[in-house]
């Protein structure tokens, strides 16, 4: 193995810096990954990529990029318990405390320490180089019958979403609207295939992400965003609306359109991350009994309950990726995810 590596960073002015640094060594408790696929957040182009906004949790530090890491344990430090060298890993992005109310419940995304919670790609070190170090209580084991492609996009946007979709429920009882067609919102609606919907209807303002959508047969109807949105969902669903919604878009029109499309008694996960919204409490929310539901990223507990539903269903994430890229074009694959015209992209430090 070579003493030093190329690196991705995000210096925010829309372009990807490769510098070389040497290649870590795992400490207490820490393990050494080989990084067989890193895909790319739309949270990375939000607040780091084009410029850094983040603050607090989303303040992004000057580290390697990358907080979707997957790949294959190379060495191991003092004191691990359950991983070892060649096995398969997903590498959970955020590395709390583990003492706080939070970690305990396995919700690492909330730990609570401003000292000890640190996210890959943000604050540590994360996946856009050959190797990383990565702690073992952050890791969530990959089966062999899923690819390294699969398990980056378990560890972040299929788990975030999986969270979210436990959280209003998912049955055959089922309409399901998905607002934004972006990665997320693909994952919405290949798990809501998954859990049984009845009908999935998608909406989106990118031709090319409602192509694939209906492509990939992820949704039973997909809609171009307009104003007549919620008369057009209404429409298809016998005049009622849906029984869930979940918003993967951050758009204040898209995020209304999930809410007013949505039928009484029914529930609304909002997913994506930013912009605004504004709706009328009591004609959109209270008088038809609807309840909204914010969800952000997931536990481990459920990240490794995903993982094994992933084999059951023969489900793999890696379809909705489009397009692929050595490190040494990181900077067109940032570039290619901030024009928001294409499904995931992933890069592949160490090749396919």
């Amino acid at each position: 193995m070579s003493k030093t590596m190329l690196a991705g960073y995000l210096p925010g002015n829309s372009t990807v810096e490769l510098r070389e640094v040497q290649v870590p060594k795992p400490g207490h408790g820490e393990v050494l990954l080989r990084v067989m696929a890193s895909t790319i957040c739309g949270s990375d182009i939000r607040c780091i990529y084009h410029q850094h906004l983040g603050k607090g949790p989303e303040g992004y530090q000057g580290v390697i990029a990358g907080h979707e890491p997957c790949g294959q344990i190379v060495e191991t430090g003092q004191s691990c318990r359950r991983f070892k060298a060649g096995d398969r890993a997903i590498v959970y992005h955020i590395s709390g405390c583990g003492v706080c109310n939070d970690c305990r419940r396995g919700f690492m995304i909330s730990c609570t320490s401003a000292e000890f919670r640190r996210a890959y790609g943000w604050q540590r070190d994360g996946g856009m180089a050959p190797w990383m170090i990565a702690e073992e209580k952050d890791l969530i084991a990959l089966p062999d019958v899923l690819s390294f492609s699969d398990g980056a996009q378990v560890a972040c946007g299929f788990g975030t979403v999986y969270e979210g979709l436990e959280k209003i429920g998912i049955s055959g009882d089922d309409a399901v609207l998905i607002t934004g067609l972006g990665p997320v919102g693909l994952a919405a609606g290949a798990l809501c295939r998954k859990l049984g919907a009845e009908q999935i209807i998608g909406i989106d303002i990118s031709a090319e992400r409602r192509e694939l959508a209906a492509k990939l047969d992820l949704c039973d109807h997909v809609l171009a965003a307009g104003a007549d949105n919620v008369a057009a969902v209404r429409d298809l669903t016998g005049g009622r609306g849906v029984e869930k919604a979940v918003d993967c878009s951050a758009n204040a029109e898209a995020r209304a359109t999930a809410i007013r499309a949505t039928r009484k008694w029914g529930r609304i996960a909002l997913i994506g991350e930013g912009g605004t919204v504004a709706f009328n409490p009591s004609p959109d929310i209270i008088h038809d009994q609807k309840t909204i539901v914010g969800s952000w990223v997931t536990s481990t507990w459920r990240m490794e309950e995903l993982v094994e539903r992933l084999v059951r269903w023969k489900l793999h994430p890696e379809d909705i990726i489009t397009h692929r890229f050595d490190l040494e074009h990181a900077g067109d694959a940032y570039a290619l995810m901030a024009a928001g015209k294409c499904g995931k992209v992933a890069v592949m430090p160490n090749g396919e």
